[in-house]
Parts: structure tokens; sequence; C-alpha cells
């Protein structure tokens, strides 16, 4: 009885000491003062990453400055998973096991926001030198998921369980979430019982939408290489034409999603790159086109798939070419989020943040367009996910753009530019709000 009473004791001394919980507005409250103290350390994160973007499996410097931050605050933080992602770790009493993923890579592109700190560096990409921009909005997610962190901490007494941070290298290529799996992620680390993740967007800075069921599309690459006959300009019916054979094809394949997929259902194939020639007055021996293709049904994504290379060799054939080469690169699959986890915490969201700014779309509604590999995450093995979206621009900005009749600048434009202070705190707000529903079950 004695050794039974120690142990007993040991135990209580051990584990963690949980106040009573929080109503969502208070843990709000709280959540604000934790963000109001760290926010010259945040704000500062986020203009340095900004103007140091690091392209997909090349985040050596931000991968670093972001496992030194969390190593501050108690995490053990391991490098180089994936190649170039971090794994935090934070035990804190016995309970569910909790991840939260943020993005480290940005875009080969050159910025042209005119911040003060807009980006002008640059990095090999492919063999060529390129500008490189944080232009879909990752260094927003770094911060929001650093202060995350950091609120998390200040109120370990809300919660019990396990925090796993992860920092995901190569999200763009659709290629970091499958390399951190393959590195042992879920048997090196311990095995989430919940994920969240979020993304700002184009909307109002603040607005968030949380939807149930399927959220994002699926993702497939494709190349398209088209091999003709290199002959002098001036003598073109010496030559076999590669670029009028990838010109027909950028139109001819668009009757794929007009004439072939069912138009009640979402489908899109666009040709992002199309490079064939180096001077005007040779006719080149090959164009290599490469696509992106979108959907969120299996028969949809089979349709597109299939219509792309029959079109490639239709094409080819028209111009008495060889079969062209046609290579896809399987992409991410639909990202797709536990609907009761989507609905109870739009609840606990509406009632901190206001039901004005909280958006909760059922699941029978089409999801967002973009894809995402965090569903690699989600499909490796955790039981209930959420990702949320956050919207990120000025409200007078999207005004202003509203009656002038121009278009608002959404992620991957060079002009993109959230507004920093009220997406870095609606992230912070959601993602610990989430991980507090779930960490006092």
């Amino acid at each position: 009885m004695r050794l039974s009473a120690l142990l007993l004791a040991s135990a209580l001394i051990a584990a963690p000491a949980i106040a009573a919980p929080l109503a969502p507005t208070a843990a709000r409250a709280k959540i604000d003062a934790v963000i109001d103290h760290n926010w010259p350390e945040l704000e500062a994160l986020y203009k340095d990453l900004h103007s140091h973007p690091e392209v997909g499996f090349q985040e050596v410097r931000t991968g670093a400055l972001l496992a030194d931050k969390l190593r501050k605050l108690g995490f053990a933080v391991t490098e180089h998973v994936g190649k170039t992602g971090i794994v935090g770790v934070y035990h804190n009493g016995p309970g569910p096991v909790v991840l939260v993923r943020t993005e480290l890579d940005a875009l080969p592109m050159e910025e042209k926001t005119g911040l003060p700190w807009a980006s002008t560096a640059q990095q090999v990409v492919n063999g060529k030198t390129t500008f490189t921009m944080q232009a879909c909005g990752h260094d927003v997610h770094m911060a929001w998921w650093l202060g995350t962190a950091q609120a998390l901490i200040a109120l370990k007494d809300q919660w019990h369980g396990t925090l796993i941070f992860i920092g995901q290298p190569s999200e763009e290529m659709g290629a970091g979430a499958k390399a951190m799996l393959a590195d042992g992620l879920f048997t090196r680390f311990p095995k989430p019982d919940y994920a969240f993740a979020a993304h700002v967007g184009a909307a109002p800075a603040g607005e968030v939408g949380v939807k149930q069921g399927v959220v994002t599309s699926t993702a497939d690459s494709i190349r398209v290489t088209f091999i003709g006959q290199g002959a002098h300009g001036s003598m073109p019916d010496k030559s076999i034409d590669p670029i009028v054979m990838g010109a027909r094809f950028v139109e001819d394949v668009q009757t794929v999603i007009s004439r072939q997929k069912d138009p009640q259902k979402f489908g899109v194939v666009t040709v992002g790159s199309f490079h064939a020639g180096t001077v005007a007055n040779i006719i080149p021996d090959n164009a290599v086109l490469q696509l992106t293709l979108r959907s969120f049904e299996p028969e949809v994504r089979k349709v597109l798939i299939e219509g792309v290379a029959t079109t490639a060799k239709a094409v080819a054939d028209m111009s008495h070419a060889p079969a062209p080469e046609v290579t896809r690169f399987e992409g991410a699959a639909s990202v797709v989020n536990d609907d009761a986890l989507a609905a109870s915490a739009a609840a606990t969201l509406k009632t901190a943040l206001g039901a004005g700014r909280v958006t909760l779309e059922p699941a029978f509604k089409p999801g967002w367009t973009a894809s995402e590999d965090y569903s690699e995450f989600v499909n490796a093995g955790v039981p209930h996910s959420v990702y949320f979206s956050i919207g990120g621009s000025d409200p007078k900005l999207l005004e202003r753009l509203k009656a002038e009749g121009k278009p608002v600048p959404v992620n991957h434009s060079p002009f993109f530019a959230p507004l920093a202070e009220p997406s870095i705190r609606a992230g912070v707000e959601v993602l610990t709000l989430a991980v507090l529903g779930v960490a006092k079950k």
C-alpha cells in the first residue's frame, strides 16, 4: 500500500497541473495577450522570412531559423527530416498527440509588391538563377505557426498531451510531405491523433473559413515533349515544327474540359510553361510544355489525365511527327476535413472571434480549387484533421479594386501581399483554439 501511494504521488507531481477550462472568449483574450507580448518578434520573423525566401528543398536558412525559435520554447527539435524539414516535439503529460504544420518554401518568381521588405533574393532552380518570392503566403504561415507554439506554451495549464510542430519543405512542388513521411515522420516521432493547418488567402484579413469534407482539389503535373525536326526558319517545309504542335496542343487540350468532362463537375487543365527554341531564325527540334491538372473526383481526374495524353498524340500525328513523350508526376490528393471536428472548431471560433468572422461550409459544397500536399500527412493515418482558410487582404484595398474593376492579387501573384498583423493574429487564434479544443479531451 505504501509503495502504491508513493507511485500515485509521483505521478501526480509529474503530471501538468490543468486549470479549469477557459471559455472560448476567455481563451482568446489570453491568446491575444501572448500575441501582443510577442508581436515584435513575430513581425520581425515575418519580415525576415519574406526578405529571404528559399524554394523547395533549399530552405536551409529558413529551417534553421525556425528550429532555433522552437528550441528556445522548450521543444525537442530535429532538423533535416525529409531533406530540409524540421520537427519539434513538446510533451505536456498524457493526452492526445496534436500536429500543427507550416510550409517553409517560396516560389521561383520576382516580387513586385513594392513592400519595404520585398525580396530581391535569387536562387538556382533547375539549373537557372531566378528571383524568389513568398508569393503564396508561407511567410505568414511560419509566423503564425511560431505564434501558436508560443501561445500553447504560455497556456500549457489549459491542455495536456504532445505537440508535434512540423516545418514542411517543398509544398509548392508537392514533394515535401512525402519526403518527410519517407524519412520516418510517423515512426521516429509520435503519430498524431489530430492535425491542423491553415492557409492565408485573398479574402478580407482576419476572416476564417472552415470547410467540411473535401477542401482542396487533387493536383497532377504532366510534362509533354513534342519531338520535331529542326530546320532553317526560311525553310519550314524541311522541318517538323514542334512550336506549331505545342501551340495547337495548348488550344486543343481545352476541349478535354469543354467536350469530355462532365460540365457540372470541377476540372482544370492549365499549361503553365512552354519552352522551345533559342533564336528567331531556327525552327527547333523539340518543344516542352508543363501542365497542371486539378479536379475533385477520381473519374474526372482520369478523364483529364487520359485526355491530355490522347490530345498530345493526336497533335503529333497530324504533323507526321514521332509520338510525344508524356510524363506524369503524380501530385497531391484532395485534403478532406473531418466533418465533426470542422463543425466543432467552427462553433468554438464563432464564439471566440465573432460569428461574422467565421464561415462553416458544408460538405456538399465544392472545395477550393487550389491543391495541397498536407493531404499526405492525413492520408498516412491521422484520424482527425481540419485545414482552415484565413483571409489576408486589406478590406479597403478590396473595396478600391472592386470600384475600379481591377483584379485582386491572389496567391502566386507577384503583387500578393497579405496584411501581416491581422493575418498572423488570426492564424495564431485559430490554430491555438483548435488545439485547445482537442487537447482537453
